[in-house]
């Protein structure tokens, strides 16, 4: 099962990485796109955030998400534009400060959405909840309940795909271009699956409990997760990236 928010297997600087350091540039990309209002330095961010992708290798297996935040991002620019009449005219309803706007507001959504969701994809959840349980001293229940929460989209997204193929398998054309219509075929299958998921989640429950889950502490992890120099080079990056925004921010 190969999903968004599933893990891909790598031996990329990303992947060997500490996974605070992975969320702490992930983070900063975010801060980063929200600090700078300069459309070049968001075009900037988004040409590396791409690049950090093909480099962990995991452009491919993200193509159908970043595929559709580039649909979302036209959107919010045709929004955007048609919102913001300011400034002067330039061609059909499109104005100077119109265009700014919504260059601005379309590289923002990409930035936004897809650092966090590039760094689960490098990262095992386990290993998230361990690091942020034994360096940020965060109660391993809600560490364990976030990321149990990440875990199970792909999970309830694998199962929509096999209820939808079953449901194809009887004539039902869920293949149709029309996203209307599709819509309209999918919402009665919102109840087997949201059946189903409080069956799993029910499960996932007595089998925590049953294996001593309110006994677990900081100390229970049998991983240790140590600094290692990428991850100074990844906190390094962070910086700059954020006292850059604030440079061009200042501008």
């Amino acid at each position: 099962m190969n999903t968004i928010l599933s893990y891909h297997e790598g031996k990329t600087l990303l992947h060997r990485a500490n996974p605070l350091s992975k969320l702490v540039l992930a983070m900063s990309v975010v801060i980063a796109a929200f600090i700078t209002s300069d459309c070049r330095a968001l075009v900037v961010l988004a040409l590396l955030i791409v690049l950090t992708m093909y480099s962990a290798h995991i452009l491919s297996a993200l193509r159908s998400l970043l595929k559709a935040i580039l649909i979302l991002s036209c959107v919010m620019f045709c929004l955007q534009s048609m919102l913001n009449q300011g400034g002067t005219h330039l061609f059909l309803w499109i104005t100077d400060a119109g265009l700014i706007s919504a260059l601005r507001a379309a590289l923002r959504l990409f930035c936004f959405a897809l650092p966090l969701v590039s760094m689960l994809s490098v990262t095992k959840l386990n290993d998230l909840a361990n690091a942020c349980v034994a360096y940020l001293h965060i109660p391993y229940c809600y560490a364990f309940t976030i990321t149990t929460a990440i875990r199970f989209v792909p999970i309830f997204a694998y199962e929509m795909t096999q209820i939808s193929e079953a449901q194809m398998a009887r004539g039902v054309q869920f293949d149709t271009p029309n996203p209307y219509k599709k819509l309209k075929l999918m919402m009665p299958l919102i109840i087997p699956l949201l059946v189903s998921s409080v069956r799993k989640a029910d499960m996932c429950a007595l089998a925590a409990e049953q294996r001593g889950f309110y006994l677990r502490t900081a100390q229970s992890s049998y991983k240790t997760y140590p600094f290692l120099p990428q991850d100074g080079v990844l906190f390094l990056v962070s910086f700059i990236l954020i006292a850059a925004a604030c440079a061009f921010s200042l501008l």
